[in-house]
């Protein structure tokens, strides 16, 4: 399919976070070029590292340089390009997808440039004949500031470029290997906040770096065939977010039941050779009535099986979510609809089975029950939260509600305001222009919400 843009209203959407696992020893990375202005040449641009993926605003010159700044020793530089949002334009038979990727280029880095043109360079890295939209490449850093593509060849169309610090052997790094599924709803659809952002916002010393791997038709089939190329081009990052099945079960029956199993436990394997921990998400359910045919139960066993036998941490339950909102599932009833934020669900359900990773939490004790919305209890009241010119407000009583942070569109704490009890109003005052999003944190819930400032 195509790649088209679905825009949602701004809405509150907030989920749970429960603490059931120790933490798995992920070491920060932090995000260090947030927001930052992207040099190309005569111009500067703000789009190309603001986060979001769905403005559709993209860059094609042969130069962009970044000013980061000294500290880090080594970076690990992502990039996203456009092409129609499929990861890889040849890795199946069953759909054609169109675009160009950033193929033939190098990364420099400079300690002395001033405008990211003149100074001395040096080439950190070299790529050549790369075939997919999104990766990410390390460099050494020391004693440097800037650093910038160049490239002589077709450039495509470069929606994002983020730089986090790896001076620490950072391990916050993923890649959503995906579907159809994945690729309209983790990287296609609009969203209040990506994965990445959401895990930010409960954990603000984590910046997980997130490359978004969804290809339109691909079954597990083709991925084991395609193997050793999603293991050369993201066999760097240390967890792979697995969505994967829908095409396999495709039409309700079992027949390609086995196939299925032994496809996903090579992957798994293999993830793990090469120091990757591997997480499965359940098969998305359909919308029946629209579809004509539902998951076969099987695939779902098959699922979990492959979890436990694995000992994997277990992914979002897309299926038992979607089977009770088919309303967020598209005409076709099988793939998310952006218009109802399904692609939006797909994010929050993939931060609340992350979450755990991060840190055991002793105090949020209530598992989340497969919703994206907040459900209120008498010991926590939703805030009402708003923009009111260049402020935004956050006003009403909660008596468990402790704090209340604003994170920027880039994933960059603003502001940390703790909240008395009984209060009436907080106010974070002359706001740049942008999208907010507002974090209200009580004894055992996280509220969160999209505010924008114009």
């Amino acid at each position: 399919m195509g790649c088209f843009t679905l825009k949602m209203a701004n809405t509150t959407a907030a989920f749970l976070l429960c603490g059931m696992c120790a933490s798995y020893g992920i070491t920060p990375n932090k995000l260090v070029s947030g927001g930052l202005p992207a040099h190309t040449g005569v111009t500067t641009t703000d789009y190309l590292t603001d986060g979001y993926l769905t403005n559709w605003k993209s860059s094609n010159a042969k130069e962009i340089a970044l000013n980061v700044g000294e500290g880090p020793s080594k970076l690990l530089i992502n990039w996203e390009s456009f092409g129609d949002c499929a990861w890889a334009t040849d890795f199946t038979s069953n759909c054609g997808h169109a675009g160009v990727a950033l193929s033939n280029f190098k990364i420099l880095t400079s300690a002395n440039s001033t405008d990211g043109t003149d100074g001395d360079w040096e080439v950190a890295a070299t790529i050549q004949n790369n075939p997919v939209m999104a990766r990410g490449v390390t460099i050494d850093f020391a004693g440097k500031s800037w650093f910038k593509f160049t490239s002589e060849g077709d450039v495509g169309q470069i929606l994002e470029i983020e730089a986090f610090d790896m001076s620490n052997g950072g391990t916050d790094t993923w890649f959503f290997m995906g579907t159809s599924i994945s690729q309209m709803g983790i990287k296609q659809q609009d969203t209040d906040s990506t994965t990445a952002q959401l895990i930010h916002a409960r954990f603000p010393e984590y910046t997980p770096a997130m490359l978004r791997g969804g290809i339109g038709c691909i079954n597990s089939t083709e991925v084991v065939e395609h193997l050793n190329e999603y293991l050369e081009y993201a066999g760097n990052v240390k967890f792979w977010a697995i969505e994967m099945g829908t095409n396999d079960a495709w039409g309700g029956g079992d027949w390609n039941l086995d196939t299925y199993k032994k496809n996903m436990q090579t992957i798994i394997d293999s993830a793990k050779a090469h120091g990757i921990t591997p997480i499965l998400a359940r098969i998305i359910a359909t919308d029946s009535a629209k579809a004509g045919w539902q998951i076969n139960p099987a695939f779902l066993k098959a699922v979990d099986k492959l979890v436990e036998d694995n000992n994997l941490p277990a992914g979002p339950d897309f299926y038992a979510y979607f089977k009770e909102h088919p309303e967020q599932l598209a005409s076709d009833g099988v793939h998310p609809n952006g218009d109802t934020k399904g692609g939006q669900a797909m994010h929050h359900l993939w931060a609340e089975a992350l979450a755990p990773l991060y840190a055991a939490d002793d105090t949020a004790t209530t598992k989340p029950d497969s919703t994206t919305a907040l459900k209120m209890t008498n010991r926590f009241v939703a805030p009402r939260i708003y923009a009111q010119g260049k402020n935004i407000v956050v006003e009403g009583n909660s008596h468990n509600a402790t704090s209340v942070t604003l994170v920027s569109a880039t994933g960059q704490i603003v502001s940390q305001k703790a909240l008395l009890q009984n209060y009436e109003q907080v106010q974070f005052k002359n706001l740049p222009t942008g999208q907010y999003i507002a974090i209200i944190r009580g004894q055992n819930a996280v509220q969160t919400s999209t505010v924008q400032v114009k």
